[in-house]
């Protein structure tokens, strides 16, 4: 199969040579896929803009020795430039870019975690939810479908129903009082009511939780992806959170007295 085509999500490039790229995606059926974008950085290129990260792509490509090369693309989706104009979208919109890079393999096909990720870019392009919101659930959501689902009320060892106050990293979410190692972090129930919420897509009870507990759920989401990956991911250090305070009370208009 020299020649094929695919729908594809662009999750980084490269420079290569003077006028070429070296564009990662993540496709359809391939799964994710290496390959040369020939001349896409000169200004007068075909489908340059088009190989972006982030981008939702129709690709044809052509089968080489060590990497393919890009032969036709059609945008099918341009969430690239519309993330691109806010900051906080941005940064989490490149978090789960970098986290899809690291959770598939080349040549591997993976229709869930494509899937997932449209999904994902989607809904974060069209600012239905909070972006901090979005990106936590993706990273549960990703991780669960590479085998590394979180518990968030039965205990992750014994299966002990729920709900139980302690979570521990390396047990796989929260643990029951017998099976608690020590250093187990104990955050609150409603911190884990929301990851709960954000893993079930049970968006209603995500986005009415309050600050305090979006901020404690990042930090564990974030800490549990990073466990598993062995390895950090960079991106997640650039994300900016939006901390939507509540709007003051109307202040009483003060009347002249005749």
């Amino acid at each position: 199969m020299p020649l094929y085509r695919d729908e594809a999500i662009v999750l980084r490039t490269q420079k290569l040579g003077e006028a070429d790229r070296i564009v990662t995606l993540l496709t359809r059926t391939q799964g994710k896929v290496r390959v040369v974008g020939k001349g896409v950085r000169r200004t007068k290129s075909r489908f340059g803009a088009r190989l972006e990260p982030a981008m939702m792509v129709d690709v044809q490509c052509y089968e080489g020795r060590s990497l393919d090369t890009v032969t036709q693309a059609e945008s099918l989706a341009s969430w690239g430039d519309v993330l691109a104009r806010d900051y906080t979208t941005y940064t989490a919109a490149t978090a789960m870019l970098e986290t899809a890079d690291r959770l598939t393999e080349e040549r591997e096909p993976s229709l869930q975690q494509y899937l997932l990720l449209a999904g994902a870019l989607r809904s974060m392009a069209e600012g239905a939810h909070d972006p901090g919101l979005v990106l936590d659930a993706y990273l549960l959501r990703a991780l669960a479908i590479a085998g590394w689902a979180p518990s968030f009320h039965d205990c992750a060892r014994c299966g002990a129903e729920g709900p139980h106050r302690a979570f521990n990293l390396a047990a796989g979410g929260t643990v029951c009082p017998v099976c608690r190692p020590p250093g187990s972090a104990a955050p609150a129930p409603e911190t884990l009511a929301l990851l709960a919420a954000l893993l079930a897509g049970d968006w209603a009870v995500a986005d009415a939780s309050e600050i305090r507990h979006r901020r404690e759920g990042t930090g564990l989401a974030t800490a549990f992806l990073q466990w598993h990956l062995e390895r950090s991911v960079r991106s997640l250090r650039l994300v900016e959170r939006v901390e939507q305070q509540p709007s003051p009370a109307p202040q009483p208009t003060l009347r002249a007295q005749a």
